[in-house]
């Protein structure tokens, strides 16, 4: 499979993931605005990991300086609750130690209550509250976890 068809098939996965959140959350996913172009760039830039077939899952790890960020976690509808995201944040947690990275760090939107409280049970901790720009009122939480 060519490597414009693999990230079709993710973008695909991550715009089904995170279509739940439309009219939910404030302001709307930065996702609506990814392209496939941009995504394989990101990929480039970053670590996209995938779990196949399907794909299953997959997710964006960023090195910063004091952290690997954890970003675009999206599990298959059919293959929820079958542990996938845990096996990513397990992923997440390899690749930092061998990084030399102290912690693993993320963002859920405020209103996303359901993802607070997973990654919560996943062994992270609320760290910060942030606001997107033009809101007066956090629209972001930050979540860190010690490798």
């Amino acid at each position: 499979m060519r490597a414009d068809e693999d990230m079709r098939a993710v973008h695909a996965l991550l715009t089904k993931a995170f279509a739940y959140m439309d009219g939910v959350i404030d302001p709307p996913s930065s996702l609506n605005r990814m392209t496939v172009d941009d995504l394989a760039r990101d990929a480039a830039l970053n670590e996209l990991w995938v779990i196949e077939p399907g794909p299953a899952a997959c997710v964006i790890l960023t090195p910063k300086a004091d952290t690997l960020y954890l970003g675009k976690l999206a599990v298959a509808e059919g293959h929820r609750g079958t542990g996938l995201s845990r096996v990513m944040v397990a992923l997440a947690m390899e690749r930092a130690r061998a990084l030399g990275l102290p912690s693993v760090t993320l963002q859920t939107r405020v209103e996303l209550v359901g993802n607070q409280a997973a990654f919560q049970a996943m062994g992270f901790a609320e760290t910060d509250r942030t606001a997107h720009a033009g809101h007066d009122r956090p629209t972001s939480i930050t979540y860190q976890r010690p490798v």
